[in-house]
C-alpha cells in the first residue's frame, strides 16, 4: 500500500491511533476515540489501512456490487497525496512549505485543498478570540517543545524577550487571500494546518467514498479524527468510543469512559475530533503543563481539559475547534463552546467540576475513577437524539 508524504515524525504503529493536536502542540496526544464499531468485517465490508500526514488511516466501508475496490483505493491515495503536496510541512517543495520560505508581499497560487483548509482555520481563529493560530511554531520552537517536553524547560523557560520575539511572528492576520493566491505582509510568518489538515484529510475521503462511488455505509479514521455514515456491519449505527485520559496508559491499558452514537437523523453522518495533552505533560511546581502553548499569551496551558471531543458540520472544523479548546484554560473553553453553541465533550478531573456543568446529566454515568464527562447542551442534544 502506498506510503504518503508525513505531516510529521510520529509514529503510525496502533490500529487505535490517538489524535495528534500538532498545530498548538507538537507532540500533544489526543484523547482515543477507539473504533467500537469496527468488528471483523463480514464480506461485503471492506476494510482499508494505510499510513498518511505522520501517522495511520482506517476505513471500513460496504463495497456496492459492482464496487472496484482497486479503484476505490487508488482515488483514496491520489487525494491523500494531493493534500500533502499542498499542506505538508515535511515535503520541501509542498505549496505550504514553499509559502512559508517567501518573503513579505510575494503571492503563491493555491490549490482548492489549501484554500478550504485556509478559511476553515480562519473561521476557528476569529470565533476563538486567536486560539487557534496556524501560525504558531515560533512560540512552540521557543519553548523547546518539539518531539519531547521535559521539565527542564519550564526550569528555565524562555525570557519575555525571547517569548515577545515569537510571538512577533504568531500574526495570522498577515496571511491575506486574494483570489487563488495567498501572501504574507510580515517576513518570517509561516504557516502550519496539523491541527486541522488531518480532519480534513477525512472528510476528503468521505467525498470520495460518497461522491465518487455512491458508498453511503462506511466509517473513515485518520490519526483518531473520524467520519461516520449509514451503518456498520451489523446493521447498526457506528458508536465510537472515547478513552479515559489515563496518564502514560498505553493501547492495552485504555478504559472507555464514554461513547458517541451516531445519530439516527435524516443526515445520518457524524463528524468528530478529539484534542488533548494527557499523554504529553509533566508537573511544574506543582502545576500540571502540556506542550500546548496558547498564542494569545505565549506561554504553556495549565489548567486546560485533558480531552475535548467536539462534533461539527465536519471533520476539519471539529478538528480546529477540538484544538482550540484545548489551548485554554477549561473553564474559559467549556463557556466558550456554550457560546458558539458547539457539540463539545469534555473530559476533566471530577474535582474540577462545577456541580452546575453536570445539569442535565445522568450522574451515575460518563465518569470513570476521578474523571468526570462535562458535555455542552448541543453535544447532550446530539448524544441523544431520536429517528426522526
Amino acid at each position: 500500500m502506498k506510503t504518503l508524504i508525513s505531516y510529521s515524525s510520529t509514529d503510525s504503529s496502533s490500529i487505535t491511533k490517538t489524535t495528534r493536536a500538532t498545530l498548538f502542540s507538537v507532540i500533544g496526544v489526543a484523547s482515543a476515540l477507539t473504533l467500537t464499531a469496527c468488528q471483523p468485517q463480514k464480506p461485503d465490508y471492506n476494510y482499508l489501512i494505510g499510513e498518511t500526514m505522520g501517522t495511520s488511516y482506517h476505513i471500513s466501508y460496504q463495497l456496492p456490487a459492482d464496487g472496484d475496490e482497486a479503484a476505490i483505493q487508488a482515488s483514496i491515495d491520489e487525494r491523500l497525496q494531493q493534500i500533502n503536496d499542498s499542506m505538508s510541512t515535511y515535503q520541501a517543495d509542498s505549496t505550504i512549505s514553499t509559502f512559508n520560505r517567501l518573503g513579505k508581499d510575494t503571492p503563491i497560487t493555491i490549490d482548492a485543498d489549501f484554500s478550504h483548509v485556509l478559511e476553515v482555520s480562519r473561521t476557528v481563529y476569529e470565533q476563538s478570540g486567536g486560539a487557534f493560530d496556524p501560525t504558531v511554531m515560533p512560540l512552540i520552537n521557543t519553548w523547546g517543545f518539539g518531539s519531547t517536553m521535559t521539565i527542564e524547560r519550564l526550569q528555565s523557560p524562555p525570557t519575555a524577550s525571547e517569548i515577545a520575539q515569537a510571538k512577533a511572528l504568531v500574526d495570522f492576520k498577515s496571511v491575506i487571500k486574494k483570489d487563488n493566491t495567498i501572501y504574507k505582509t510580515k517576513d518570517g510568518v509561516g504557516l502550519d494546518f496539523s491541527a486541522v489538515a488531518k480532519g480534513y484529510g477525512v472528510d476528503v475521503i468521505a467525498d470520495v467514498l460518497r461522491n465518487d462511488y455512491q458508498i453511503r455505509n462506511y466509517m473513515v479514521e485518520i490519526g483518531g479524527e473520524i467520519a461516520s455514515s449509514g451503518v456498520n456491519n451489523q446493521q447498526q449505527p457506528w458508536q465510537i468510543a472515547i478513552d479515559a485520559p489515563i496518564e502514560d496508559s498505553t493501547v492495552s491499558e485504555r478504559q472507555t469512559i464514554s461513547a458517541i452514537r451516531q445519530p439516527m437523523n435524516t443526515a445520518n453522518q457524524m463528524y468528530l475530533a478529539t484534542s488533548g495533552n494527557y499523554r504529553n505533560s509533566v508537573i511544574f511546581d506543582g502545576k500540571r503543563y502540556s506542550h500546548t502553548i496558547d498564542p494569545t499569551t505565549g506561554e504553556p496551558i495549565a489548567g486546560g481539559a485533558p480531552s475535548v471531543t467536539v462534533a461539527a458540520d465536519s471533520v476539519a472544523l471539529a478538528d480546529a475547534w477540538a484544538t482550540a479548546l484545548t489551548a485554554m484554560p477549561y473553564e474559559k473553553a467549556l463557556n466558550l463552546a456554550k457560546e458558539q453553541n458547539l457539540a463539545a465533550l469534555f473530559v476533566v478531573l471530577a474535582d474540577n467540576v462545577n456541580p452546575e456543568d453536570l445539569a442535565g446529566h445522568d450522574k451515575n454515568s460518563d465518569s470513570k475513577d476521578n474523571w468526570q464527562v462535562v458535555q455542552t447542551p448541543a453535544m447532550q442534544a446530539l448524544r441523544t437524539d431520536k429517528p426522526m
